[in-house]
């Protein structure tokens, strides 16, 4: 069974709407989850605006909650995609190994090869904002569920 982990700062917009997409994409034989660098929202539920724009494409992810990225993850999980860089050198920090490291890939690399392009973090911005998460996520997701098919 394969296993992936969405990873943000906060796990309230960027990872879980990431985890929300991805888990549609695949069959139940893979399991998706998500999680922050940082513990500001642990035990949260995703932020009002991506639990919005995931239903206007026809998911809930009302049901997620906030948790911080623990080194255990490295050991769960065989893919970790992060939104941006300053989460991935979060992650990698935390990493144990090269093995380790080798799991954390920025996740819009999917779309557009070695570019390292962020998702950038909507919090503070408009609703607009979540929309274009939103549709950066899928594509990525798009991508990523071909390749692990």
């Amino acid at each position: 069974m394969t296993k992936i982990l969405m990873v943000c700062l906060g796990n309230i917009c960027r990872s879980p709407l990431a985890e929300g997409i991805l888990q549609s994409k695949l069959s139940k034989d893979f399991i998706v989850d998500s999680a922050g660098t940082a513990n500001y929202h642990v035990n949260s539920t995703p932020d009002k605006r991506s639990i919005a724009v995931a239903r206007k494409y026809g998911l809930d992810i009302s049901n997620l909650r906030g948790r911080q990225f623990d080194i255990s993850d490295f050991d769960l999980f065989d893919f970790i995609y992060v939104m941006d860089e300053s989460n991935f050198q979060n992650v990698v920090k935390l990493a144990r190994n090269a093995e380790d490291i080798a799991k954390v890939k920025l996740i819009l690399n999917e779309v557009h090869p070695g570019k390292n392009y962020e998702v950038p973090d909507p919090y503070y911005g408009g609703d607009n904002g979540f929309e274009n998460v939103y549709q950066m996520l899928d594509e990525a997701c798009d991508n990523i569920a071909k390749n692990v098919l």
